[in-house]
């Protein structure tokens, strides 16, 4: 299932009427800094393949 241009646009248009063309700026950088640290937290709660490595040997 993809998402077309038509789809796309309505809900740019939504989101530009509920949150106002200054708060997009400010939307895109939280969600920026929020999948980043997601991403950070991800990493550390995973093992290195040295330290499992490390474990079976």
């Amino acid at each position: 299932m993809r998402i077309s241009t038509m789809e796309l646009l309505v809900v740019l248009v939504i989101v530009i009427v509920i949150f106002g063309p200054k708060q997009i700026p400010k939307l895109g950088k939280m969600l920026g800094s929020s999948i980043k640290s997601f991403k950070k937290g991800m990493e550390e709660d995973m093992p290195d393949e040295d330290e499992e490595e490390k474990k079976e040997s």
